[in-house]
């Protein structure tokens, strides 16, 4: 299992690579993470709804991706409440307080999952959730060391040094846990390093002989690594421009952001300047504007109308650019957004911006499945993407559709070609797709860019990076030997 000494410290990134490299070792692998909160998730072939990030495990391991390997991932949508979807299915919303009631249960398919997926793979690589050391969330912990104890699997640290404090984060992490869980810690893993390895080394023996722990590896900062963000907006910074050829795209930074991992071929794409707008930024002029998917659609409505979005879309309008909308920011195009459950917060209805002439009345039953099918642009590219919603879509604009999938029409163009909306997420992953919807947007030379093949050489420069970096002799002997001092 792997464990970080805070978010963002390296766990996705560590099993990502380690995943990779035990696979091309022709060992069997695959990814598990008990519970995950994230806004940004995948839907697998059987319909159900996992954790983009062990989407993107299982396709390092080479593996499709599968309900098990995410049986819990809370999808806030509150500050202190979030749909619960158990084994990929939604369950409803809770608050803080009662999925903590909730977690007794949670624990059941937890454990189910695992059982599922030990029997059929020879290694499961387990990842944390936030850090161990959360003295508050200790109780039924099904994230952490609680499920660590429980299937009484060995634990590597991971820190991330570019934050700074990296030995007070591992030693006091460290500190922090029972006596057993300390000897459940195999070694740590130091991330994002730069530098020259021997000014750190004085500190690696200095932590080794406090500890007793062995460092297992440092891992340098990898420029220009892409790896799909498991929740927060993207902190890797997107290469060069093409000077003088670029196309200007913007997205408002929702605060309920949900599948922003949409438009990462649009951020590597060299002729596209794309920037997301966070709250209080000026909204520059661009070519196109984006509205992404929410996981609050009506409070994001909200918040566009109080940040001075609406006026600079108009503008935007005005001045002939193009606007487009996926699957929340496509209910936001809209004449009104209904919520009669309250499926999203206190039940009502709210005006959308009123540019297609369409509405949404939000469903319990959510739509999950992956779909292919044609762009309706010039040359009907192919797409592939998937459907996450729980929202039902009718009005006139559905007359002018902007997808043809196998299953039905999706979506809409305005009569002017102004304006798209559609409910498929990763419209931009396959090639001509995404140059058709550039030049849409005004790219007129926009080049082809195969954005899928970049996975497999970010996989393949993570696990080069575990094999020359990390002691792997070491890792993969904790394969087989039980973790010393177990419960």
């Amino acid at each position: 299992m792997i464990q970080g000494t805070t978010s963002d410290a390296g766990k996705s990134l560590l099993v990502t690579a380690l995943g990779r490299a035990l696979a091309r070792r022709g060992i069997d692998v695959a990814p598990f993470k008990p519970q995950n909160m994230a806004l940004n998730s995948a839907v697998t072939d059987d319909g159900g709804e996992i954790g983009r990030a062990q989407a993107v495990q299982a396709r390092a391991c080479k593996l499709p991706p599968e309900r098990d390997m995410n049986p819990v991932l809370l999808k806030p949508n509150t500050d202190i409440g979030a749909q619960v979807i158990i084994q990929g299915l939604a369950i409803g919303a809770m608050d803080a307080q009662d999925y903590h009631r909730y977690k007794r249960i949670a624990r059941d398919a937890v454990m189910e999952s695992y059982r599922r997926l030990a029997r059929r793979h020879a290694v499961l690589l387990v990842e944390g959730a936030g850090s161990p050391a959360e003295i508050n969330l200790r109780a039924n912990d099904i994230a952490n060391m609680g499920f660590a104890e429980t299937v009484d699997c060995p634990v590597i640290l991971i820190a991330d040094i570019d934050r700074g404090g990296v030995f007070a984060h591992l030693v006091g992490t460290l500190a922090l846990l029972s006596t057993s869980e300390q000897a459940r810690v195999a070694g740590f893993v130091i991330n994002r390093f730069r530098g020259d390895i021997a000014l750190l080394q004085p500190g690696l023996d200095w932590l080794e002989d406090y500890t007793g722990k062995p460092v297992l590896g440092v891992l340098p900062y990898l420029n220009g690594l892409y790896l799909e963000a498991e929740d927060a907006l993207p902190r890797t910074p997107a290469p060069a421009r093409v000077p003088g050829s670029s196309l200007r795209v913007i997205v408002p930074a929702l605060p309920r952001i949900s599948n922003h991992t949409d438009f990462d071929p649009l951020r590597w794409h060299d002729q596209v300047d794309f920037r997301f707008i966070g709250p209080d930024e000026p909204i520059p002029d661009a070519d196109w504007v984006i509205l992404p998917g929410s996981k609050s659609v009506r409070n994001d409505l909200d918040w566009l109308r109080r940040q001075g979005w609406v006026q600079a879309m108009q503008r935007h309008l005005r001045y002939g650019g193009k606007l487009m909308g996926i699957c929340g920011g496509w209910q936001m195009l809209g004449e009104a957004v209904h919520d009669p459950d309250g499926l999203e917060g206190i039940p009502g209805s709210s005006p959308g911006l009123g540019w297609l002439a369409v509405q949404t009345t939000l469903a319990p039953d959510k739509q999950l499945r992956n779909v292919s099918g044609r762009l309706l642009l010039a040359d009907r590219p192919s797409v592939r993407g998937y459907e996450i919603h729980a929202g039902v879509t009718t009005g006139s604009a559905l007359e002018r559709p902007a997808v043809a999938l196998e299953h039905g029409r999706d979506g809409a163009f305005s009569d002017d070609d102004q304006i798209m909306g559609t409910y498929v997420h990763g419209l931009f992953d396959k090639p001509a797709a995404c140059q058709a919807l550039l030049q849409w947007a005004g790219l007129r030379n926009a080049g082809i860019h195969d954005f899928q093949s970049r996975y497999e050489r970010q996989f393949e420069r993570l696990a080069d990076a575990v094999e020359t970096h990390l002691n792997m002799p070491a890792i993969l002997s904790l394969l087989d030997d039980p973790p010393a001092g177990n419960p």
